[in-house]
């Protein structure tokens, strides 16, 4: 299975994306000649070898009418911001106390990106994804300012910027087609950012926002890593978040940020093959006689929050012929730690045997599709020459329940 690993241990932005994405590529130059030839209004790409902590890799600029966005529009650390996107009334006026090289202020909403998207010689495939990730942008600026979709409003030289780097990673991935994404959680930066409302905490509002139910951390560094438009890609694209997995690499790019930091500011793509090799875990087991069903399953519940990738029971004799339970957790080897902790924390055993395996597992997602009784999630696993396709339980339990019908009424009805 191809796969392509992301490691984003310095959070992510769509220029580092770009560049990462493109460094896979045997033939960057003519794929370099292809994003130019999009024909984005006033955009050329401009590529640039790099260097970060004695890594080489390449950097990946946009630059807009001749010229390339400043820092200091944005606050941010790598090459466009969150402060992209405001909120506003139409018919009033907005001010925003910026400044910029061009003599007027022109704001451009959903509406308006969608038709400079629709204009690009791009696939279907290829405009949907690019819509869709500005969609999960515009969806959380409209959370952040409390205020509809519709009404928010992108900035020229942002908007421009933005289109330009969502559209690079879409057709780079698109170019790369991999059977399967797993990115590595987001290492975000802290403090805090200035833009033009203010100061801001790291991460931004929007950022933090799009990277809900996604593993992220701070750390010692100091800064914004992960942009919203980063954020948004990373979001999209992923299988999944965790640790790389066991893979044969064959190509591996550097995808270089603008700012210096004590460590290699960039995101390391790395592109292989994961069929047949399996990734490897721990199984973490103990043996309980003396807890309640309930107490027992609590501790599965703990588990399971905290990363474990399986919880199970299963029934054992013990000692002095008492009925007991064996409870067995999976997790990664990194997580190893933190599980033995909750273990022995949420229940009364006193020993933890470990085992490291070696799993084979099928490529999974979550896809959401249309039918008659409203949008639907469903679980694809593929692999292996195998393809699988199962409805979420809780989306089938909320319609036979609102109703009046069985589960199974339900999916003979979706069949």
């Amino acid at each position: 299975m191809k796969t392509l690993y992301l490691d984003c241990g310095m959070g992510a932005a769509g220029d580092m994306l770009t560049a990462a994405l493109l460094e896979l590529l045997p033939d960057q130059e003519k794929m370099l000649e292809k994003l130019n030839a999009l024909g984005i209004p006033g955009v050329v790409f401009v590529c640039e070898k790099a260097q970060k902590c004695g890594i080489g890799g390449t950097h990946v600029s946009v630059r807009i009418h001749g010229g390339e966005e400043s820092e200091e529009m944005h606050g941010h650390d790598h090459e466009h911001t969150h402060e992209t996107a405001h909120a506003h009334n139409h018919g009033h006026t907005h001010e925003t106390g910026e400044t910029h090289s061009h003599a007027h202020h022109h704001h451009s909403g959903m509406h308006e990106i969608e038709h400079i998207v629709n204009e690009l010689p791009v696939s279907e495939r290829i405009r949907k994804d690019v819509l869709a990730v500005f969609g999960m942008i515009a969806e959380a600026e409209s959370h952040v300012h409390g205020v509809p979709v519709t009404e928010i409003h992108f900035h020229e030289v942002g908007t421009m910027d933005a289109v330009a780097d969502i559209t690079a990673v879409c057709v780079l991935m698109d170019q790369i087609a991999p059977d399967q994404v797993i990115v590595s959680p987001v290492h975000v930066g802290s403090g805090q950012v200035k833009c033009a409302h203010g100061i801001l905490p790291v991460p931004a509002p929007a950022t933090a926002y799009i990277l809900k139910d996604v593993p992220v951390y701070g750390g010692e560094i100091r800064g914004e890593l992960c942009t919203p438009t980063g954020a948004a890609l990373l979001k999209y694209f992923a299988s999944r978040f965790g640790a790389m997995p066991v893979m044969r690499t064959i190509s591996i790019g550097y995808g270089m940020g603008k700012k210096d930091f004590p460590a290699a500011n960039c995101v390391r793509a790395l592109l292989g093959e994961t069929e047949g090799m399996g990734d490897m875990v721990a199984e973490l087991c103990c043996n309980v006689d003396d807890m309640t069903a309930e107490a027992i399953g609590f501790a599965g519940e703990m588990l399971l929050e905290a990363g474990a990738l399986e919880v199970y029971t299963v029934a054992a004799g013990m000692k002095k012929s008492r009925p007991g339970t064996v409870l067995h957790v999976m997790c990664t080897e990194s997580a190893k730690d933190k599980m033995v902790e909750l273990i022995f924390r949420h229940t009364t055993t006193i020993g933890i045997r470990e085992n490291i395996s070696r799993r084979y597992t099928l490529a999974r997602s979550i896809q959401k599709v249309q039918t008659p009784y409203g949008e639907i999630r469903k679980k694809v696993s593929e692999g292996y020459g195998v393809r699988r396709e199962k409805y979420e339980y809780e989306d089938l339990a909320r319609l036979a329940r609102e109703r009046g019908m069985s589960i199974q009424e339900i999916l003979e009805a979706l069949t």
